[in-house]
């Protein structure tokens, strides 16, 4: 025994011991002393960015993995606790910007750094079952499922709405518009319509919503209802305005406008239509009114971010054009509203401000009528500020409404709808929140979308023999766009249908294409399918670990992806992860300086000094390297957005 003791030889001794034994290695059908087939366990954590350093947030949550995996391993348990790298996205874009190293050198060597650090730690990690994102060995899966996909009509293309910066000639995402402008260029962010790719995800919107009650009991409660909440089932009357407003001789939209309501109870208490900026009614109207069109042109610069869309100033304009009331036969004005998105139904609603908040205080603003058709216990209504019960809809009984006065919120819904059925012009639907999933982004760095386009053949799928597209990994963005649309050698290629010249796709998929199974390959690495045999041991997962800031989206469209492939027949099961938890969020101080343009630049604790009042509250905040004051932003999550994780390297050395 040594006579001195010191823990870096220990720790020495220890790391070769578990590297030479191959110590966390874990093998399918693993048995115990007597023989006997040992229960299965796996245990994942949500795999990491490798953005350059842990963070204490990663430490805590591989160390409840570490120690979950301990424990039912001496309890005789076969367990798996894998790792990878969610390599693809825009911050390594960024990083490439500001460093000029192309995103793949960035990237690998952050994952070196990032693993050695793991390593150091002693977590135990079956590294041979690593996967990278950023890998063709893994992106080639994504691509095969795209086209699977799309030969059966769960992928297709169409037009959709994005941000787009007119000085970068880019489209930004959402979190790279800083109040409505780009973050980079400062310039204001136009609204633009571009042909995007779509999966199908409300083709199982029912099914995703049913499993969230019947198979995720292992998950928060919460969870369980932001996931139900973010779907979004809603039973109401799809109905039309029928009109005669003509272009070109030929009636617009057949001479319909239609909206989606779950309030049918309220129809003759509209008092105005509104509809999407992009609508082919206010289109028309603004080609003989240029403060309209000057008006549209000003809506298409603001935010496409539904979260923005919900709590920005509501404004309009009339379009001077009317439509007719499908019961009552009057006239009902037209505008058109910032707050109306062309993306959700069908780019317009109706008007109802005596019971609806947000019509309320557009009605107040713009001087419309307010017309009272339901009363709630006898209460007096009052048009001067909006009370919470004009909008119950529970204990109210319809007024002012004709043959259907007196009636219920349900038995008016069913009357009203059965009357604008006998018509030909409503019918009960019902509708999600949930919109179909566009997985393009107009960026370099994340999964080559395999199509080839042809002047002769138009979009043509890329052979899956010639699978993967390889993404060229030496590219240096620089904020004019994406680079593939420079790279000769990765745009030009023969049509795989006529052999004429065409060219590749240089949109990539989203990253959560990434993330959406790679628990999966996990279980199958190095196997020449997506997914082998391996698969159906050790998946469902028993234990899912991650933050909760990923409760809706990463998460639906895991269990999206789970199901499709389920239906192609390469998995048994409907639900991915039997049990979630989702530890807390680990919190830090962050600091920051505002460039001229709005852009926030965040800089580390660690580099920061502080001066402090008298009872030991920070005052004010210097930058060490320059002395120059920073902001104080408060307490907020770590992350590599605000710059504030602390490195545990100290605490592992």
């Amino acid at each position: 025994m040594q006579e001195k003791y010191s823990p870096a030889e220990v720790e020495r001794a220890a790391q070769d011991h578990w590297k030479r034994t191959d110590a966390y290695k874990t093998i399918e059908y693993a048995k115990d002393k007597n023989g006997r087939d040992k229960k299965k366990f796996y245990a994942c954590s949500m795999l990491p960015y490798p953005s350059g350093k842990l963070h204490m947030g990663h430490v805590r949550n591989y160390t409840i993995n570490d120690v979950m995996y301990r424990y039912l391993r001496m309890n005789g348990y076969n367990v798996l606790m894998p790792m990878g790298w969610d390599a693809f996205g825009m911050p390594a874009e960024n990083a490439a910007m500001a460093n000029g190293v192309p995103p793949a050198q960035w990237t690998y060597s952050n994952i070196a750094y990032m693993k050695k650090q793991m390593q150091a730690m002693g977590l135990a990690i079956d590294w041979s079952r690593e996967m990278t994102a950023c890998t063709p060995e893994y992106y080639k899966w994504n691509q095969w499922m795209f086209l699977k996909m799309l030969e059966k009509g769960i992928i297709y293309k169409k037009t959709g709405t994005v941000n787009w910066d007119p000085i970068d000639q880019t489209v930004l995402a959402n979190e790279q518009v800083i109040d409505g402008r780009g973050w980079r260029s400062g310039a204001l962010i136009e609204k633009r319509e571009i042909p995007m790719y779509y999966a199908r995800i409300t083709d199982y919107a029912e099914e995703l919503l049913e499993h969230v009650e019947t198979k995720l009991t292992g998950w928060p409660e919460r969870v369980r209802l932001m996931q139900a909440n973010w779907i979004g089932k809603s039973t109401g009357v799809r109905f039309a305005f029928p009109h005669n407003i003509k272009e070109n001789g030929q009636a617009i939209n057949d001479g319909k406008l239609w909206v989606f309501t779950t309030r049918a109870d309220t129809i003759m208490g509209v008092t105005f239509c509104a509809v999407a900026p992009e609508h082919a009614i206010a289109a028309f109207a603004a080609k003989t009114n240029p403060e309209l069109a000057a008006f549209i042109e000003e809506c298409k610069k603001g935010s496409v971010i539904e979260a923005d869309m919900a709590t920005m100033e509501k404004k309009g304009m009339s379009t001077g054009l009317y439509v007719t009331h499908p019961l009552t036969g009057e006239q009902v004005e037209v505008w058109v509203g910032n707050y109306v998105l062309i993306t959700y139904g069908d780019g317009a609603v109706m008007g109802v401000p005596a019971h609806d908040e947000r019509d309320f205080a557009f009605a107040k603003k713009y001087h419309l009528p307010i017309k009272q058709v339901v009363s709630v216990n006898d209460n007096t209504y009052s048009t001067d500020a909006w009370q919470e019960w004009y909008g119950d809809k529970e204990t109210g009984r319809t007024i002012n409404s004709d043959k259907y006065d007196g009636l219920t919120y349900a038995d008016a819904v069913n009357t009203i709808a059965a009357d604008l059925a006998s018509k030909t012009l409503g019918e009960k639907k019902i509708t999600y929140r949930l919109r179909d999933w566009g997985i393009s982004r107009q960026r370099y760095w994340g999964t080559p979308i395999p199509i080839i386009h042809c002047d002769a053949c138009g979009d043509v799928p890329v052979p899956e023999k010639d699978l993967p597209v390889i993404l060229p990994e030496d590219c240096v963005p620089d904020g004019s766009g994406n680079p593939l649309n420079k790279h000769e050698q990765f745009l030009n290629v023969a049509c795989p249908t006529c052999g004429k010249p065409a060219r590749r796709e240089t949109d990539t998929m989203d990253t959560f294409v990434d993330s959406s199974w790679y628990y999966m390959r996990y279980t199958s690495p190095q196997s020449d399918k997506m997914v082998d045999a391996r698969n159906d041991y050790w998946m469902q997962m028993d234990q899912y670990i991650g933050g909760i800031e990923h409760a809706v989206l990463h998460l639906l469209y895991a269990r999206f992806w789970t199901k499709v492939i389920r239906d192609f027949g390469l998995v048994k099961f409907d639900e991915p992860f039997t049990n979630l938890l989702t530890q807390g969020m680990v919190l830090n101080e962050t600091y920051y300086r505002e460039e001229s343009n709005g852009k926030k630049i965040w800089f580390n604790p660690a580099d920061v000094d502080l001066t402090f009042d008298d009872k030991g509250r920070p005052v004010s905040a210097v930058l060490k390297e320059d002395g120059k004051p920073l902001e104080i932003g408060g307490i907020e999550k770590m992350s590599k957005s605000k710059n504030n994780g602390i490195d545990p390297q100290a605490q592992i050395d």
